[in-house]
């Protein structure tokens, strides 16, 4: 047969692809590397005001501490609700025209704070920044599932992997900062975030426009409201999510407070979790493809939080060579539960919503991990802290549990499905 192309060129074999994009760090496709490049710079951005927020409201706008977590609970809790509606938006007007806007809202809400000093307009900003972040999440998913396309499972960790970085990154920035702890460094930090956004929302303008995808007829207007299956997986799921603020809010707590292992730690564990996430995340997707085998991987991580979880508690009154030992050991068999969580979840809330609905879908999916975020510091203190051992195996135990009946719901939830058609 004829050769044509590079492969005639090449003596019919095909062309290689660059050792970037055979290695899996760049993706392949030029959407798929906007999309991550996107990401990147907007977590950069997330995540130097994450690490800094406290400190420029307390020490630049001069609020009292407790108005500064009052206002940051309250926009938490008002982004929850976003979700579903602007996601049911961004499937019938397209998602990347509503997530761009998005973007555009929480820079202008961010630029806010640069200007305002009362309590009462700081909450307004922080409120209409968590209202387009949350509303952002949920025009995103479909966005995702239109770039990923064949490759959505691979390029969904990826993502995952390349927000991880900036995250790792943007704690170091922020470091900087906080040791110059000067009215100029904190202005930086805010307007850097907010300029991220603007950067991310011109990135995106250069994805192509993803056309809706037709509802069925007769179908639904807020479908996912309907589906008890697809509720009852974000429900289980929200709970699971919990373990996101172990190592991040109970761990250091415990570590400080009820063992002898070296402080160091503390910060070595934050570390430890985001370089694997980093390195593993992709390899650990692989195969996690439908929901079944989703299914298995949230089983896998309920046996492994709870495994990581008793190997930290049982590190009180300990030497500390073996306090030590302890905690390392169940922050990697912890962070191997996190890879596996991340895996099944993602799949989950892609494979389980019909193609027409993802935006409110994963506007629902959305709010079940955000108000686990939002309860999780109170479940912590309270099970882990305050409770001690028994409280860490408890806890450990309700994710053992949630990670064993999964698979029945998810089974559930595809029986009772109303729409048959799987996201492309």
């Amino acid at each position: 047969m004829e050769q044509s192309g590079d492969g005639a060129e090449n003596g019919g074999k095909k062309p290689t692809k660059p050792w970037l994009i055979r290695r899996g760090l760049v993706p392949e496709s030029r959407p798929q590397k906007i999309l991550a490049l996107a990401t990147f710079v907007n977590m950069i951005g997330s995540g130097v005001f994450m690490v800094s927020a406290a400190l420029y409201f307390t020490r630049v706008v001069g609020l009292p501490l407790a108005q500064v977590g009052l206002g940051m609970g309250l926009a938490a809790g008002a982004g929850l609700f976003a979700g579903v509606p602007v996601g049911h938006l961004a499937d019938r007007r397209g998602p990347r025209e509503v997530y761009l806007w998005m973007l555009v809202i929480q820079g202008v809400a961010m630029a806010m704070l640069v200007l305002v000093q009362s309590f009462w307009l700081v909450l307004v900003a922080l409120c209409v920044g968590e209202l387009a972040r949350s509303a952002g999440g949920a025009a995103r998913g479909p966005l995702v599932r239109g770039v990923g396309g064949a490759e959505l499972t691979r390029y969904r960790a990826y993502l995952r992997s390349v927000a991880n970085l900036a995250g790792s990154c943007a704690a170091v920035a922020a470091g900087f900062a906080v040791q110059l702890d000067s009215r100029p460094a904190y202005l930086a930090l805010v307007l850097g975030n907010a300029l991220s956004f603007v950067a991310s929302a011109a990135i995106i303008a250069a994805l192509p426009s993803l056309p809706p995808v037709p509802a069925p007829p007769k179908a639904s207007r807020w479908a996912v409201l309907k589906d008890r299956g697809y509720v009852a997986i974000t429900a289980l799921d929200g709970i699971m999510s919990i373990h996101h603020q172990v190592l991040l809010f109970a761990l250091p707590l415990w570590i400080v407070g009820h063992t002898d292992a070296p402080r160091w730690l503390v910060g070595a564990a934050a570390l430890v979790n985001t370089a694997l996430v980093v390195l593993l995340q992709v390899r650990a997707s692989r195969g996690v493809d439908d929901s079944t085998a989703a299914g298995r991987a949230m089983r896998r991580s309920g046996v492994a939080f709870f495994l990581g979880m008793a190997a930290m508690a049982l590190a009180a009154g300990l030497p500390t060579w073996l306090a030590l030992v302890g905690i390392v050991v169940g922050i990697f068999v912890h962070t191997v539960g996190e890879l596996w969580h991340t895996a099944g979840s993602l799949e989950l809330r892609f494979t389980l919503a019909p193609a027409h609905a993802q935006g409110q879908y994963m506007g629902l999916f959305g709010f079940g991990s955000g108000l686990a975020n939002v309860i999780a510091p109170s479940v912590l203190v309270l099970f882990c802290i305050s409770w001690g051992v028994p409280g860490w195996l408890v806890l450990g135990g309700v994710f053992l549990v949630v990670g064993a009946v999964t698979p029945s719901v998810v089974r559930w939830a595809e029986r009772t499905r109303q729409y048959a058609e799987q996201p492309a």
